[in-house]
């Protein structure tokens, strides 16, 4: 294990959290208030002087002398598969517990482990709060609170390589994408990682920017549009408001932000093909097709379940589009309180938790690729049983897909249903009702945020134990790491060295 190198990225990490925190300095600069400006002054002191004690301690000795003397190699070793999982894991767990002083040395959410489970809902864009008072808060706070669902969405790592060169084309930047990016595979839209990364990052900035253009156009202060935006590309769904977006009586408005959730929710990857002008293709996605007919299907049953509560055909559709647009995103606003609608509505929309968004998108979930893959596994396998010599492959959008890519699907939905059960099990020690207990999990780990029964849209966590509030943001980080890097952190078998 190469300790160095792993110090050198979470030393590059926390440098970039101390500089995103300056804007929400300036905001408390600006709007005078005073125990805000202290607490995040502090935050980024420490952020900087730990980053430089971590950056020089993997600039020295024999370590910084092969770096010199090897220049396809920051590490001597170099970073492989083991040190990108580590990398990962332990740079977001890091960035939640230094981006949670703040809320903590300000005082404006008690409690360390409350400041903890914020955040990590934060970076991971989950979007569940312990907050019942959210407008009470500083507007520096309540800023930086929506900026980490903006950085967290397209992903901690992806900002960092995008904006620093930290290898020489080694491989090392595909090890630390490999962890962190959402799907059941990844790759490359450009010859390089780092290029990837930054073309990422102008798709997701470009985005948020038009986003904020047609919420002020639509009468949404700049402040409100700005972190509404933020929390909407991300896909996380913290709002400013108590009543989240149904504060906001403006269906234009409403309208917009289930638009972009629902952009957001799309792979990037049709996007840059569409930038290429290659829109024929990125319309024959199998995954955008299916994304797009859940999405709408589910839309079209919802509005005639609900059409009872509701004055007219078309104020349940416009509801029912932004319930499932938020909820199948993993976005979490919410419009009205979808607790009270029919089962069928709800458990649809339980459903949604689940499937999620698109893979390579700021969405959660299961993500709908591995879904189809799920599905086209099980059709082969039924047909094998037909007729035993028949060879049947899987395909997606006409290519055959590996062998190893299905594998890694199977071995993650088992993960997933070993997490879900055991976290299912350590909540449910709090004796709540099953569709608290379950949906409460089911949320967190497919990052979405609201759920059903008392962690509904009109609920929220505070509730919750401090036993439960650990096991739930472990299971925020272990949905958006999807899983394996966060396991692999704690294994053993991950800190030995090689043979």
């Amino acid at each position: 294990m190469n300790i160095k190198a792993i110090g050198f990225y979470i030393g590059h990490i926390l440098r970039i959290e101390g500089v995103l925190l300056v804007p929400a300095l300036l905001i408390a600069l600006f709007r005078h208030e005073q125990s805000a400006l202290r607490a995040i002054g502090i935050t980024i002191l420490i952020l900087m002087l730990l980053s430089m004690a971590l950056l020089t301690l993997g600039r020295r000795g024999p370590f910084w002398k092969r770096r010199r003397d090897a220049e396809d190699s920051r590490f001597g070793e170099g970073i492989h598969a083991r040190e990108g999982f580590v990398i990962t894991a332990l740079g977001w767990i890091v960035i939640s517990l230094f981006g949670a002083l703040p809320f903590y040395l300000s005082g404006v959410i008690p409690g360390f482990i409350n400041c903890w489970f914020e955040t990590v809902s934060g970076f991971t864009t989950t979007g569940a709060t312990i907050l019942s008072e959210i407008e009470a808060l500083p507007m520096s706070l309540l800023y930086w609170r929506s900026f980490t669902h903006w950085i967290g969405g397209m992903g901690v790592l992806v900002f960092l390589l995008a904006i620093i060169p930290l290898s020489k084309g080694n491989g090392e930047t595909f090890h630390l994408l490999r962890a962190e990016s959402p799907g059941p595979s990844v790759g490359k839209l450009t010859p390089t990682m780092r290029h990837t990364a930054r073309l990422l990052y102008a798709i997701y900035v470009a985005l948020t920017v038009i986003m904020i253009g047609f919420l002020l156009a639509g009468g949404m202060p700049l402040f409100d549009s700005i972190v509404h935006a933020f929390a909407t590309a991300g896909t996380g769904g913290f709002s400013i408001k108590n009543a989240s977006i149904a504060a906001y009586d403006s269906h234009y408005l409403q309208t917009v932000i289930a638009v972009f959730m629902v952009l957001f929710g799309v792979n990037f990857n049709v996007f840059y093909l569409i930038l290429c002008k290659r829109a024929s293709q990125a319309l024959r996605s199998e995954e955008l097709r299916v994304y797009l007919g859940i999405l709408f299907g589910a839309t079209v049953i919802i509005a005639f379940n609900t059409l009872p509560q509701f004055s007219s055909l078309g104020n349940a559709f416009h509801h029912s589009f932004f319930q499932v647009a938020s909820i199948m995103t993993t976005t979490g606003f919410s419009t009205v309180d979808f607790n009270l609608w029919p089962e069928l509505s709800r458990m649809i929309l339980v459903a949604l938790i689940i499937i999620g968004a698109c893979a390579g998108s700021t969405g959660g979930g299961i993500k709908v690729a591995r879904a189809i893959i799920l599905w086209k596994s099980l059709k082969s396998e039924m047909q094998r049983m037909l007729r035993p010599r028949t060879v049947k492959v899987v395909c997606m959008d006409g290519k055959q897909l590996d062998d190893h890519v299905i594998r890694g699907v199977f071995a993650y939905m088992t993960a997933f249903i070993a997490v879900c059960l055991l976290s299912i099990l350590c909540i449910s020690i709090e004796n709540y009702d099953m569709e608290t207990t379950v949906t409460a999990v089911l949320t967190c780990i497919g990052n979405v945020g609201p759920g059903l029964s008392i962690v509904g849209p009109t609920g929220n966590f505070s509730h919750f134990s401090t036993l439960s509030k650990l096991v739930l943001s472990a299971n925020m980080l272990i949905g958006r790491l999807e899983i394996f890097p966060f396991i692999l952190l704690f294994a053993p078998t991950t800190w030995k060295s090689r043979t």
